[in-house]
């Protein structure tokens, strides 16, 4: 066994694997650092505010709306065949996922309550919410036709080819 299999087989994936998580805690580590400079006592409390505001509203809420996305698609747990499909469900959770967060990160500018923006940038406040619809309505709209392209590639009957089978002389 080479020196490299016996590190897969003790920590389980390679070793660029753990220098990445290694960095990613040294990053982590220092922007908290960072962040508890200036006001450590509201910073955690914002943070236990978020942690709940996740579990008790947000987490619940989001489920059930899965759980009827799930009931409208149809779509129950894993496939019954052996084939590997995407659940329809998936079509309408990304994009979904993908607006919600820019209206998150955004959500001041979209939602007009950044007073004053206009004469610091110079920029019309009326465009950030008919940027997101429009790129809302282009996640969805991807997300379609990624669900007609796999629609059609399952669909039964189109051309197969047959196994070249050598006949008996």
């Amino acid at each position: 066994m080479t020196r490299l299999g016996g590190f897969r087989e003790r920590y389980g994936a390679s070793p660029l694997h753990l220098l990445l998580v290694v960095c990613s805690f040294a990053l982590a580590l220092y922007a908290g650092i960072r962040l508890l400079e200036g006001d450590p006592l509201g910073v955690a409390i914002w943070f236990v505010g978020a942690a709940l505001l996740h579990d008790l509203v947000l987490l619940p809420l989001y489920t059930l709306t899965d759980r009827a996305a799930q009931a409208l698609t149809g779509v129950r747990g894993a496939p019954v065949s052996g084939t590997h499909r995407t659940p329809a469900v998936n079509y309408v959770r990304v994009p979904a996922f993908l607006s919600l967060l820019l209206l998150v990160v955004w959500y001041p500018l979209v939602l007009r309550r950044v007073p004053g923006y206009h004469s610091a940038t110079g920029l019309d406040p009326e465009v950030f919410l008919r940027r997101w619809l429009l790129l809302t309505a282009a996640f969805f709209a991807c997300s379609a036709l990624c669900l007609l392209a796999a629609t059609v590639r399952r669909r039964p009957g189109g051309p197969r080819r047959e196994p070249a089978v050598a006949e008996p002389e």
